[in-house]
């Protein structure tokens, strides 16, 4: 079975694919942070499964709903399929324990910087863990990273594609799939 684990870059939402705007939910409010989609495709190429793990606090503040959040996604994954990138995977929390909305209203192990949306994903998908990192702009990003025993890359700003592209050289995987 280790045969058919692969590799996950794991990557924060807003402030790392998509300018964050501050609740950013209308698909018409996308917009792509620099070198965004080559950097998703250059994770592609390299055999990478692109995974998505965002908070969304939004929802239990009664900003916007779930279906509010998949509609975005689904924007991002046709915009990206434009460029010839995909994301192979979004999870998303929309619990604060401060939420107004009762139901979301809960300190949820998925809520970054807890590792659930990252146990989940190696759970639920072919992963190997070993050779698995993730990059966010937050330090509660890089807590869920360790927290799930894998690597964390900070994200600083600027263009994404250079970023992701030092991310594969210094972790050796920029010579391909293993």
């Amino acid at each position: 079975m280790t045969g058919d684990l692969r590799p996950a870059a794991f990557l924060d939402r807003d402030g790392v694919i998509n300018v964050d705007h501050g609740y950013t939910y209308k698909p018409e409010d996308l917009e792509f942070i620099d070198g965004a989609p080559a950097a998703i495709r250059r994770l592609n190429e390299a055999g990478y499964q692109v995974v998505v793990v965002t908070n969304q606090s939004g929802v239990a503040r009664g900003y916007y709903t779930e279906v509010d959040v998949d509609r975005f996604h689904a924007h991002m994954q046709a915009e990206l399929a434009k460029a010839g990138a995909r994301i192979d995977a979004f999870y998303s929390c929309p619990y604060h324990p401060d939420g107004i909305v009762a139901a979301y209203r809960v300190d949820h192990p998925d809520r970054k910087p807890k590792p659930g949306m990252i146990l989940r994903a190696l759970g639920d998908m072919p992963i190997d863990a070993r050779r698995s990192f993730l990059i966010g702009d937050l330090p509660s990003d890089m807590t869920a990273a360790a927290a799930a025993n894998i690597s964390g890359h900070r994200f600083p700003g600027g263009d994404l594609d250079d970023f992701v592209a030092g991310v594969l050289l210094q972790t050796g995987a920029a010579l391909g799939p293993k």
